[in-house]
């Protein structure tokens, strides 16, 4: 669970509700014509943009914002010196018993212990980075295309609102509704892109940088171990990834 995400939603919603149940009262901040301007507008332009697949591939991707989290760099570090010193005193066929949670790593050492070459293992765990890394994209896209619809549609909403209003100005009744949906869209636009859409693609852009330099740190392990770097050598290397004062604490330990 990514406690950053949540506390910062529930924040930040919660800041709005109740200012709003504060004031005059939350019934008047609830207009179904305005919803479904903005929300259906725009996942309804969104959805135009990009396949079918993709869309509704982007809202499982969103439940990395909240759910997901990364490996320790760290930590995977750690293991992945462990499993050299077993291959570098006992060879590679020593690591086919060793247990390894991350698949990536696991479908690495699985290569080195099968006898491929270098050049396939790298290749292999190349080809399926990019591809994560693709497809994480595509789901950073779609909520920041939410996030640039929400708005446009909230002010075509307006402009909707306020054509309703000025068409109607004999009729002092059709005022009121008219002004809500006309204010109400632009505020639902705005929260939906500033409140939701960004801050999930720029959190799910973190969550891909993350998952990089994982992988990164998982190829640059995989080929160490096949051409028998020392341990302590491979270990110095792959802290350079580590922020620096990370690296200064692991050292001192």
């Amino acid at each position: 669970m990514d406690l950053a995400t949540l506390i910062g939603f529930l924040l930040a919603w919660g800041l709005i509700i109740a200012t709003i149940a504060l004031g005059s009262g939350a019934l008047v901040f609830i207009n179904a014509p305005s919803m479904m301007i903005v929300l259906g507008g725009a996942i309804a332009v969104v959805m135009m943009r990009f396949t079918l697949a993709q869309f509704i591939g982007a809202i499982k991707t969103a439940m990395k914002a909240f759910l997901y989290k990364a490996e320790s760099p760290d930590e995977l570090i750690t293991s992945v010196v462990e499993l050299a010193t077993i291959a570098r005193k006992e060879g590679l066929l020593a690591l086919e018993g060793q247990e390894i949670t991350n698949p990536v790593l696991a479908t690495g050492i699985r290569m080195l212990v099968d006898g491929h070459e270098t050049a396939v293992v790298k290749k292999a765990l190349s080809t399926e980075m990019n591809q994560t890394v693709s497809r994480h994209k595509i789901g950073q896209d779609i909520f920041k295309q939410i996030g640039d619809a929400g708005p446009a549609m909230g002010m075509i909403g307006t402009l909707v609102g306020l054509v309703q209003m000025l068409s109607n100005m004999s009729d002092p009744k059709s005022i009121g509704p008219a002004m809500a949906v006309a204010l109400l869209t632009t505020l639902y636009g705005a929260m939906l892109a500033n409140m939701f859409a960004l801050p999930i693609s720029d959190k799910l852009s973190l969550r891909s940088a993350e998952e990089q330099m994982n992988k990164n740190i998982i190829l640059e392990s995989v080929i160490g171990i096949q051409e028998g770097q020392n341990p302590k050598v491979l270990d110095e290397l792959l802290r350079n990834y580590l922020p620096a004062s990370k690296r200064d604490s692991e050292d001192a330990e």
